[in-house]
């Protein structure tokens, strides 16, 4: 019996090896053996969780026809893969990816480091930052005392509380979308809301248009439920998107749905203009699509000169109706991650699909955290909370921004005006190895393929403001270290991680 689960093509295996075998040289490099930078890439491919463990890979001649290189390489390259452990062989039943003994099993998305690991490891992995104490504290209390009569029910809400979706709408009508509560439906965190909407709208197969690139996690909930994915790709900088990209896209593609993040966008943290949230509703409008605006960075303004009132209309504010527009905003970015509340702006027949369609997943949203939020929101403390999260994150952009251009000046980016996340090109560096040589030195960083589709940005790194003051300083030392072992070429060994005191 085989002991793959899944296969990867010859076709699919070399687009993912492409962007690797075709990145620039850094200063001094020393270009590996042919076959050894083969199986290198298949390593990185595997420790990133972009192909995955127990995936049957191509014959030798298969996949040396694609990579227009010779057998000899290939099978120089799974020999090397299977001595150190990450491919096993068996005659009649191919190879297949596997890891070594005791290396964790590599993570789909970017998933936070356990607490114990946080003493030797910078953790520039997760856009998240520690709760806005007292208000977390108070939010909870004031939830605990709402809590007897919901305590009588059944305590199931598909939909949500009603007193929260009644606020949350009086939100969006405070901000000139009016809104009712029947057009709200909270949810388990903006994943869970996408993840709906999701299964609702795009079976599998059905193509989604994203942005190229676009939040990790969310490209990666598309693919394990089967979506196409239709990369658009940015326009330069922080100037937003590329309109007549997307106008081509939607016409010739017609993707049953477009996700987009117009505010502060995850990981470029872009922010779009009114004329461009205009033109592109129209044009989703125009080709039948359905665009899901996640701006759960909406309220992560970080520049002085920036307020409710100087930023951009929400882009459902050009489709108020909800006809073409689905709506994603979350308590998790600009609070705190652990408050998994989420929620949906929609037309109410679509939302009423979504509530029903509920009962198949997970039925409802804590009933502690509802209340919990709907506190915040009623007492003035999520404004208050909000603003101490912006102003932890500015201070963290600054210093970190600061250090990026000390220890690593050939390194580029733009300093974007709000959200959590810098989008780094680094030097014509290698992302994901900087990302598993950066694993050895001590510092935890995610590199661009995964905020692409098919290996795209290669040669980028993310990273958020979860950090400053001296370890900011201390996360771009080990990024230099890191970058220098790539450069030089070396990207193997046990390089130990210093214990890092704050």
């Amino acid at each position: 019996m085989a002991q793959w689960t899944s296969a990867v093509g010859a076709a699919q295996l070399a687009r993912l090896l492409t962007p690797q075998q075709n990145r620039p040289a850094g200063p001094g490099t020393r270009r590996p053996p042919a076959y050894r930078a083969l199986a290198d890439g298949v390593r990185l491919l595997v420790l990133e969780g972009r192909v995955p463990v127990a995936a049957r890979l191509p014959a030798e001649r298969e996949l040396a026809l694609a990579l227009s290189v010779s057998r000899t390489t290939v099978a120089a390259a799974y020999e090397a893969l299977r001595t150190e452990g990450f491919l096993e062989s068996r005659r009649g039943a191919g190879s297949w990816t596997a890891v070594p003994a005791g290396n964790p099993l590599p993570a789909r998305g970017l998933e936070p480091l356990p607490p114990e690991a946080l003493g030797s490891m910078i953790d520039l992995g997760c856009a998240a930052l520690p709760a806005p104490e007292p208000w977390l504290t108070r939010a909870v209390q004031g939830a605990l005392e709402e809590l007897p009569p919901y305590a009588h029910t059944h305590g199931d809400y598909p939909a949500g509380l009603p007193a929260l979706r009644a606020m949350i709408a009086e939100r969006y009508t405070a901000r000139g979308i009016a809104t009712m509560p029947e057009q709200i439906m909270v949810t388990t965190g903006a994943m869970g809301a996408i993840d709906a909407i999701c299964h609702l709208f795009a079976g599998r197969g059905e193509r989604i248009a994203v942005e190229s690139p676009s939040y990790a996690n969310i490209l990666q909930l598309m693919r394990e439920a089967g979506a196409r994915l239709v990369p658009v790709a940015m326009a330069e900088g922080l100037s937003g998107w590329d309109l007549d990209r997307w106008r081509q896209v939607l016409r010739e593609a017609a993707p049953r749905l477009a996700y987009v993040v117009a505010d502060f966008h995850n990981p470029t943290g872009a922010l779009a203009d009114d004329d461009q949230r205009r033109r592109l509703v129209d044009a989703a409008r125009s080709a039948g699509t359905v665009l899901v605006a996640d701006e759960t960075m909406s309220e992560l303004w970080l520049d002085e000169d920036l307020d409710r009132a100087t930023m951009p209309r929400p882009v459902c504010g050009f489709d108020p109706a909800g006809s073409t527009v689905i709506t994603v905003g979350s308590a998790s970015k600009a609070f705190w991650a652990g408050m998994r509340i989420g929620w949906v702006r929609a037309a109410p027949d679509v939302i009423r699909s979504l509530v029903a369609a509920r009962a198949y997943a997970d039925l409802g949203t804590p009933v502690l955290e509802q209340l919990a939020v709907n506190w915040l929101f009623s007492t003035g403390g999520w404004e208050q909370a909000v603003e101490l999260r912006r102003g932890q994150a500015r201070e963290n952009r600054d210093a970190l921004v600061a250090a990026v251009r000390r220890e690593l000046p050939g390194w580029e980016f733009a300093v974007p005006r709000g959200g959590l996340t810098l989008w780094v090109r680094a030097g014509g560096l290698s992302g994901s190895r900087l990302a598993e040589v950066g694993e050895r030195v001590g510092v935890r960083v995610p590199s661009g393929p995964r905020f692409g589709v098919d290996g795209a940005f290669e040669g980028y790194v993310r990273l958020p403001f979860t950090v400053g003051g001296a370890v900011a300083d201390e996360a771009a030392t080990r990024l230099a270290a890191a970058a220098h072992l790539v450069a030089t070429g070396v990207t193997t060994g046990t390089e130990a991680p210093r214990t890092f005191v704050a």
